[in-house]
């Protein structure tokens, strides 16, 4: 074995779970970086008891991915390993698609592990990527979170995220492949300038002369990491003494909250909105800065489909009536991604908002303690028109709403990075 592929062996080997998992998913798109990914990770575990398998997301917006994937597929062949292609086929939907097709990658690929009893995911993410996201987060003024960049491990959707290359540059692993005989595909995006990416990698090599160079983001990125770490842990700590969970709802003690940094108050707000939402990306700085400032001036808001009300001595963020008022689900089914409901077997019956039309048919409403804003956006049993029952708004009539997520969630938010 030659020098430098034990370095990168080596490399790879710091960046694995340690113990090793038995089943160890790996994404690759037919590019350098997560070609050299599998080829590397295929010779780690080899005679590990490590069971590899491959998957290759074809998002339908490129021609060029059909090449792309019989790369993956070639590979896989020489090693003797499985590989599956998963497709996306939800582009005619509005949004910005470059970030509905990154978060329907995470989707689908996560989705895909858990199927295959798959508890950790290997991505191909390389120092160049930690240095360039580091560029275009300065660029949006980013905070601690921000600039510790992208992590090594993050748990998501119940599969832990590994990114064993975060510490190699991309130009090693060009040259591994090219001594291994394995062809790569280069995605033309990586040159079209009207991505932030792009302009970032090329704004690299005008601060290099000044020594901001990818290798001294990256320890940019280490050293704001564990500033970061430092900060989730007091974070964490200030919300077991001020914040609690009532029926789908973050309640924040007014009082506390307002005698805190300002950073830790705002981990607090986000990790509950991210709570209630299941959003894995946190809402924009400036947005959270104003809802931040109308708590201190006893008025809250609205902010990424989520209520804060001010009510007394507590801060109530609550669902938005309106970030649900279409999702309807068969009762069993999970609601808005935490609610499950669960009652006599009807025909007909489905999950839905409550509303305003259904609260007016609940008299006893006010006996949960709830805000009128908080209640509309809780789930109901519909049927048709009729409103069979409103477990939340006190009227039961045999059905239940059980969260599918709690306290220890909530927590486990302020710790995730």
């Amino acid at each position: 074995m030659s020098e430098p592929d034990r370095d990168l062996l080596t490399g790879i080997r710091q960046g694995l779970p340690d113990p090793l998992p038995s089943r160890l998913a790996v994404a690759v798109s037919g590019g350098g970086d997560s070609l050299a990914l599998l080829h590397l990770i295929a010779r780690a575990v080899d005679g590990q008891g490590v069971t590899l398998r491959v998957a290759t997301v074809d998002h339908g917006l490129r021609p060029e991915v059909a090449e792309e994937i019989r790369l993956v597929a070639r590979l896989c062949d020489d090693l003797g390993l499985a590989h599956d292609v998963l497709t996306w086929d939800q582009i005619a939907e509005p949004g910005n698609l470059q970030d509905r097709a990154r978060r329907a990658r995470y989707d689908l690929l996560t989705g895909w592990a858990r199927d295959h009893g798959m508890a950790a995911l290997a991505l191909g993410h390389t120092a160049d990527d930690q240095a360039e996201t580091l560029v275009m987060r300065l660029s949006r003024s980013a905070g601690v979170t921000g600039l510790a960049g992208i992590p090594p491990q993050r748990r998501e959707q119940g599969v832990l995220l590994i990114r064993p290359l975060l510490t190699l540059r991309r130009a090693r692993l060009r040259r591994y492949l090219q001594d291994h005989g394995i062809a790569w595909a280069e995605d033309p995006s990586n040159h079209d300038t009207r991505f932030d990416r792009v302009r970032a990698r090329a704004a690299l090599e005008q601060l290099a002369p000044l020594g901001v160079t990818t290798d001294a983001l990256v320890r940019v990125a280490r050293n704001m990491a564990d500033a970061e770490a430092a900060l989730a842990e007091t974070a964490g700590a200030a919300a077991r003494d001020v914040v609690s969970i009532d029926a789908g709802d973050v309640l924040i003690a007014r009082r506390a909250f307002l005698d805190l940094p300002d950073e830790i108050a705002r981990r607090l707000l986000l990790a509950a909105l991210r709570w209630i939402t299941g959003d894995i990306y946190p809402p924009r700085r400036i947005p959270v800065a104003h809802t931040l400032a109308a708590i201190t001036e006893g008025r809250g808001g609205q902010l990424a489909g989520c209520r804060v009300l001010c009510r007394g001595e507590s801060i109530r963020i609550c669902r938005e009536f309106n970030a649900v008022r279409g999702l309807s689900a068969p009762p069993g089914a999970v609601w808005d991604g935490r609610w499950r409901v669960t009652g006599p077997a009807t025909e007909g019956a489905e999950i839905r908002a409550l509303g305003r039309a259904g609260l007016a048919r609940c008299p006893d409403w006010r006996d949960s303690g709830r805000p009128h804003a908080a209640i509309l956006a809780t789930p109901a049993v519909w049927s048709g028109t009729e409103l069979l029952a409103a477990p939340l708004a006190g009227l039961e009539n045999g059905w239940h709403a059980a969260l599918t997520r709690g306290e220890t969630e909530y927590h486990a938010l302020l710790l995730s990075h």
